[in-house]
């Protein structure tokens, strides 16, 4: 072999062990680089309320928004389209930036406004109440109420707990001040509106406002065993009876 092979093969083989140093760094390389992984989330627009919406109000374009949201979290209540909610009636309070779902409204020509108000379970009874009967005009809609009625001196109370659903012809008020009613509006369930009206036929009736924070304390029944008497000549001892 001439000196001219030797030193061509010599510098083949510089070549090629550079070359495979440099592709070996390559590929270690892209070993120890991290690998991002890029997610794909889904979104798609969906109703919200862009006010505050109080329950009875009939809505319009006004009291919406819309907002992206991840399509794995849509249900099946929402809305997409504002115009299907234009003319409906809030049945609840519907706060900013909450998603307006289907159990929160009621179509119209479903009845008026208070009627969308009633839960399917309740019905709605209007008393006639004069500045004392109506707690000197300080009764408001949303407030809760015991109701009590005297019959020849005696007064008892019919029902507790009641909530009331308007004063005179209005369901819902942002004002505070006293309004002196002619007539009170109240959610009773059937059996509880024939007490309210068999007692409004017997005598007076008064309502007497409750705090919203009150809690009826539950009644308790307690068993007490019965006791017999046992006499045996001129001794007697009592003993309890066990089931």
């Amino acid at each position: 072999m001439s000196r001219n092979q030797i030193i061509l093969l010599f510098l083949l083989s510089i070549i090629f062990g550079l070359g495979a140093v440099f592709f070996a760094k390559q590929w270690m390389d892209r070993q120890a680089r991290p690998q991002t992984k890029v997610e794909v989330v889904e979104r798609e627009p969906v109703i919200v309320a862009s006010v505050e919406i109080a329950a009875g109000t009939v809505l319009n374009e006004q009291h919406f928004t819309i907002k992206q949201l991840e399509k794995a979290w849509r249900a099946e209540n929402q809305f997409t389209d504002t115009s299907t909610l234009v003319g409906m009636v809030a049945t609840d309070n519907i706060y900013p930036d909450e998603i307006v779902i289907a159990e929160h409204i009621n179509a119209p020509g479903q009845g008026a406004t208070l009627a969308t108000l009633i839960p399917e379970d309740k019905r709605a009874v209007t008393i006639r109440v004069n500045d004392v009967i109506g707690v000197a005009g300080f009764l408001l809609p949303g407030n809760r109420v015991d109701i009590l009625s005297t019959v020849n001196s005696y007064t008892y109370t019919v029902l507790k707990d009641i909530k009331v659903l308007a004063v005179d012809q209005t369901a819902r008020t942002k004002e505070n001040k006293p309004i002196i009613v002619r007539a009170v509006t109240l959610e009773v369930a059937p059996k509880e509106a024939e007490k309210l009206l068999t007692a409004n036929s017997k005598g007076a009736i008064q309502l007497a406002l409750r705090n919203p924070n009150a809690v009826e304390p539950k009644v308790v029944n307690s068993y007490v065993a019965p006791r017999v008497t046992i006499i045996k000549g001129t001794s007697s001892s009592s003993v309890r009876v066990n089931e």
